[in-house]
């Protein structure tokens, strides 16, 4: 580990004092980060990585970010912290080498079409049909809660192959490129004024096989994949101590000493105090982790950001009084990436209300902690064993 830890961090310094973060475009940045094995340290020499632990990569990130380099998540959170290790694992060789690099250059925005109107906690109710036609799949339905799609080239795209099948077993797993015909993107105005996600019409688009991830009737697993990826993604939080939402708590604090109470000030140290832990706990668990995906216990990280955060932008309301209600502008924005618009703290108070729904419920979050990590009981389903086309549907 110190040998790998060493290689990491000499290759780190390397690549920054080749490539200056503060003056090198992003994306020739970015794919420079991947040449040199640094975009997933754990993911195989040529394909982004190192062939080291997963827990060596906060150690990259701390010089690179530390240097002035973008946190890449931030850019292509989708691609990079959910397609790219599923598409690592389910893919062709062929296919990962031809996907990651433009995905980890952010050449190539990524989003995700799971969730539907009517599958969303239940996503394996979903209902988008792909049709095998000789080499290709042809594919019917509508997604929705597709953060970025408007600007994504390609998809992370989970559909029905066989409703004879029950729910979970009759999915396949595809790529989708977003530009192809019969894929048609609508923005969705969030009460942010903000349009990050969309809903995705689908009209007989054509996906060839060989962008098919897993084996066919293998969806739901390939979409576990990305799901433990996701959810350790969104809960993990910098290894820069202070950083993330918590920062925004403390800015406006130091902004703000005409509203100082002593009451305020004990709350503002526990939101501190509980970012801290978290960041520590995220460090302990990164450093512990192997080369492989993420398993049920990341969703306690998302689990708990995604808390925090809504704790961490309601003090900051509480903390201005009055002013909290004058949001400012509400000019409806299209963004290309999350942290593109950083509006007013009213603004990101507004957005936090989704951390606990998106990339899981955390009703959801608690179901998967209690059943496979404490060995709880299941929750009783009525629809264990039923072919999906024999499922009522609403």
């Amino acid at each position: 580990m110190d040998d790998h830890g060493e290689l990491v961090d000499k290759t780190a310094r390397q690549l920054v004092e080749a490539h200056d973060p503060r003056t090198t475009p992003h994306r020739e940045l970015l794919g420079a980060i991947f040449d040199a094995g640094l975009a997933w340290v754990h993911f195989p020499v040529g394909l982004g990585g190192l062939a080291v632990s997963r827990g060596l990569q906060a150690r990259a990130d701390a010089i690179l970010q530390g240097a002035g380099a973008p946190n890449p998540f931030a850019l292509n959170p989708i691609g990079h912290g959910m397609a790219a290790p599923t598409v690592l694992e389910h893919g062709s060789p062929e296919l990962a080498a031809e996907l990651l690099r433009p995905l980890a250059s952010t050449e190539h925005i990524w989003c995700q079409l799971f969730s539907e109107p009517g599958a969303g906690s239940d996503l394996a109710g979903l209902a988008t049909s792909a049709v095998r036609d000789g080499d290709e799949w042809v594919v019917n339905g509508q997604k929705v809660w597709t953060s970025l799609a408007h600007r994504a080239r390609y998809a992370l795209l989970l559909a029905r192959t066989d409703p004879d099948q029950p729910k979970h077993k009759g999915l396949t797993y595809f790529v989708l490129d977003m530009q192809a015909p019969g894929v048609e993107t609508r923005p969705l105005r969030q009460m942010t004024g903000q349009a990050e996600f969309n809903e995705v019409y689908l009209s007989d688009a054509r996906i060839p096989d060989r962008l098919r991830l897993g084996a066919v009737g293998n969806g739901w697993r390939v979409a576990m994949t990305t799901l433990m990826n996701e959810r350790s993604a969104i809960g993990g939080t910098s290894s820069v101590r202070g950083a993330g939402a918590v920062a925004d708590a403390v800015e406006l604090w130091a902004r703000r000493p005409d509203l100082h109470t002593p009451a305020l000030r004990d709350a503002l140290a526990d939101l501190w105090t509980r970012a801290e832990a978290q960041r520590l706990t995220d460090e302990r668990a990164r450093r512990a982790a192997g080369s492989g995906s993420p398993g049920p216990e990341g969703s306690i990280a998302k689990l708990v950001t995604a808390e925090l955060n809504q704790d961490v932008y309601e003090f900051c309301m509480e903390l201005l009084g009055p002013e909290a209600t004058l949001y400012g502008d509400y000019t409806q924005r299209d963004i290309q990436r999350f942290e593109e618009y950083r509006g007013p703290v009213q603004q990101r108070f507004l957005r936090s209300r989704a951390n606990t729904i998106e990339g899981g419920t955390s009703e959801v979050l608690r179901n998967i902690l209690g059943e496979r990590v404490l060995g709880l009981p299941g929750d009783l389903r009525a629809d264990t064993g039923k072919a999906w086309k024999e499922i009522p549907r609403g």
